[in-house]
């Protein structure tokens, strides 16, 4: 269902009354609709099919052939995030780092970013994002295992509340055989390593 844009105007029109504001002054008429514009664009995720753009895979046998699996992760860093808190509707963005065991099925790396984006695009907190990712990988491709780790900054921290500009949140996903904690060490120390 697309976001009601003239409802969320007529909220924000009375949201800016609310705190002593004149929404009718130059500075802050058009504020409304260029609210309700982002916010159709910061939840176009809500009621999207998250596996969709995983629904074109490879499939590829586990003999010599030219379309072999890999027999180690698949690992795709720095997918670049935004999202919107829903405690306080205040943004948050970092990177995503996705890795997974590919079970009989391939997808193509670009389709990985496009999960990131359609789950990030409804009112989120880190720890259910991370987990939303994993599920819809894990479970579109029955990969063997999938790990995502999400890295990110969030204005409800940075802003309000403890004012800490520098203060990250990370948190992990972790499904199948990327769960074990050897393996996972594995994924992780591949990603410091590329950091450096």
């Amino acid at each position: 269902m697309p976001v009601d844009r003239v409802r969320v105007a007529a909220a924000v029109r009375e949201i800016l009354e609310a705190i002593g504001e004149d929404p009718d002054r130059p500075g802050l008429k058009a504020t409304p609709q260029r609210v309700a514009d982002a916010y159709a664009e910061f939840f176009a995720g809500i009621g999207e099919d998250a596996a969709a753009p995983l629904a074109h895979t490879i499939s590829v046998s586990r003999g010599p052939a030219p379309d072999t699996l890999p027999s180690g992760a698949v690992v795709l860093r720095d997918i670049r995030f935004r999202s919107v808190c829903e405690h306080h509707l205040l943004p948050f963005a970092g990177r995503a780092h996705i890795a997974y065991l590919p079970g009989e099925q391939v997808v193509g790396l670009g389709a990985l970013p496009k999960v990131v984006d359609i789950i990030a695009a409804r009112p989120q907190v880190q720890e259910r994002l991370g987990e939303q990712i994993a599920d819809a990988i894990a479970g579109a491709l029955d990969a063997r295992g999938v790990l995502v780790v999400l890295d990110a900054v969030h204005e409800c921290v940075t802003m309000r509340g403890g004012r800490q500009p520098d203060a990250g949140a990370v948190t992990v996903a972790a499904r199948g055989d990327l769960a074990e904690p050897a393996a996972r060490a594995e994924i992780m120390l591949l990603l410091s390593a590329a950091e450096r």
